[in-house]
């Protein structure tokens, strides 16, 4: 009689495989191409000066022309319509000067919302071509702000990577925080210098920028360290999946939150890397205006990390202690 040979735990069918590879393959897909391709305005914060019956003419006109694009917010002159725009209260505005229309945009806050408001002027005003200002452009070194579109993905990698790291070669939790903590300040300085001095899509104080991208890293890694702390490797690979396949395509960082598909450009706004996002705007380039919300997110969720790792660390506390009590003492 012969033994059968094992070759090690079973191994599932290829057929298995290959369908949970082509699911993970779609979902990826899903994830980052369908805000993108379903991308359009879905009320827009827009300013429309001028006198009250014609700022209706326009609105109306606007819905016309993208029903639910826009959301109309009535000023008396120019000098309102600039001042909403630097708040951050709207993306741009439609100023109705009989002699010279003129459209203000912000491209620094969202390049794309610009390009539509251009696009509008000229079909409003066919006539008269209206003048096109940019109140708060972007830097002349990075005028399509694709440095800052593309810094998205870098922040969330990096909270993903900090927790893996430290996870697999730091034994240590309370090491593993302050080793998240300490990437986050590093990381966050070095990619600040990256993005400000390098590409140059940042302007305002190098430090304040760079002190919202280590909060955004401090956020996401300290996060999926408690959720490994306490789920294992389970919970880590949850966390992740989260910030790379909801948070970094729903961040807004390439449009704006009002152009993604209806409620998920907020839900995007209330995970890190669309806080962080919102918050790199405003301080970078309107003075931290319109940055309130976002700190507050990025906080809560660094919040959430120290929290879930303290969790973790109760827990393990307890197992430790409970081990010691089963010992037998020794005569």
């Amino acid at each position: 009689m012969t033994a059968e040979v094992q070759d090690g735990p079973r191994r599932p069918p290829v057929v298995v495989v290959v369908t949970l590879l082509t699911a993970v393959l779609t979902v990826l897909l899903i994830a980052f191409a369908w805000p993108a391709a379903r991308s359009a305005p879905r009320d827009l914060p827009v300013a429309v000066a001028g006198p009250e019956q014609a700022v209706s003419q326009v609105g109306a006109e606007l819905q016309k022309a993208m029903p639910g694009g826009f959301e109309i917010t009535a000023v008396a002159d120019r000098a309102s319509a600039v001042q909403l725009i630097e708040n951050r209260d709207v993306y741009g505005a439609i100023v109705l000067d009989p002699a010279q229309p003129e459209v203000l945009t912000a491209s620094a806050g969202g390049p794309a919302v610009a390009q539509i408001l251009v696009q509008l002027a000229s079909k409003l005003s066919p006539d008269h071509p209206a003048k096109v200002t940019d109140v708060v452009p972007l830097p002349a070194e990075d005028p399509r702000g694709t440095g800052l579109a593309a810094g998205a993905l870098p922040l969330v990698i990096g909270g993903i990577l900090a927790a893996v790291m430290l996870t697999r070669f730091i034994r240590s939790g309370a090491k593993r925080m302050v080793g998240a903590v300490g990437f986050a300040v590093a990381g966050g300085l070095a990619l600040g210098a990256v993005l400000q001095f390098w590409l140059g899509s940042f302007e305002g104080n190098y430090f304040a920028n760079s002190g919202v991208i280590a909060l955004s890293i401090a956020a996401t890694s300290l996060t999926l360290l408690g959720l490994e702390w306490l789920f294992g490797m389970a919970g880590l690979g949850a966390g992740a999946a989260v910030m790379m396949l909801l948070g970094n395509p729903l961040s807004g960082l390439t449009s704006a939150p009002e152009m993604l598909p209806s409620g998920w450009g907020a839900f995007g706004q209330l995970l890190p890397p669309g806080a962080a996002g919102t918050a790199l705007r405003s301080v970078s380039f309107f003075d931290g205006a319109g940055s309130g919300s976002a700190f507050v997110v990025l906080s809560a969720w660094f919040a959430l990390g120290l929290f879930l790792c303290g969790l973790g660390a109760m827990r393990s506390q307890r197992v430790v202690h409970g081990r010691h009590e089963a010992t037998p003492a020794t005569v």
